[in-house]
């Protein structure tokens, strides 16, 4: 959360396609926070995209040579779809970059998501700060009036609203 996935995302886009090279982008239909099909930095910038659901088939998908695959909101694919990135990446010599959270509110990994550390070949990490100054690397799901949610559904979409960050001390002692 906020540590600047999507900016990053469209970052690497537009390096790609300033060298004249050909990108795909996806982001999860799920994710319809700023409309279906958009990558949205909290920075402003916007693009339309690509959707996966979970019916997506990479493989079958992305039939031609491009310079690089970019995936927002990694972690809602589904762990046959992170075996097809890493197959286009290893067999079709394809660059898949992904970007997406570790963990949902309750500490526990996102299926996709524990799937692309598994498979990854570099991990990147992109840091954020939690309230207390340390580096966050949780997230907290909160009410509308800010009391902190430990029950629910896993997926829930939701923004700075729904969701605080936090380091493993605050989340683990309620200090949010």
């Amino acid at each position: 959360m906020n540590a600047g996935k999507s900016t990053a995302m469209l970052q690497v886009a537009h390096n790609y396609e300033e060298q004249g090279q050909t990108v795909r982008l996806f982001t999860a239909a799920i994710d319809n926070r700023y409309g279906v099909g958009k990558v949205t930095s909290r920075l402003g910038p916007q693009r339309d995209t690509e959707v996966f659901d979970a019916e997506t088939n990479f493989l079958e998908k992305i039939d031609q040579k491009i310079a690089c695959l970019l995936i927002d909101e990694a972690q809602f694919l589904t762990t046959l779809q992170v075996q097809q990135l890493h197959q286009l990446a290893q067999v079709r010599g394809i660059p898949v970059i992904s970007y997406g959270l570790r963990t949902d509110f309750r500490g526990d990994p996102f299926p996709g998501s524990a799937y692309l550390l598994a498979l990854a070949d570099d991990i990147e990490e992109l840091k954020n700060i939690c309230s207390c100054g340390k580096k966050a690397t949780m997230n907290i799901r909160v009410d509308e009036h800010g009391k902190r949610l430990k029950d629910g559904e896993q997926i829930s979409i939701g923004g700075n609203e729904s969701y605080l960050q936090a380091c493993g001390r605050c989340f683990y002692t309620d200090s949010h």
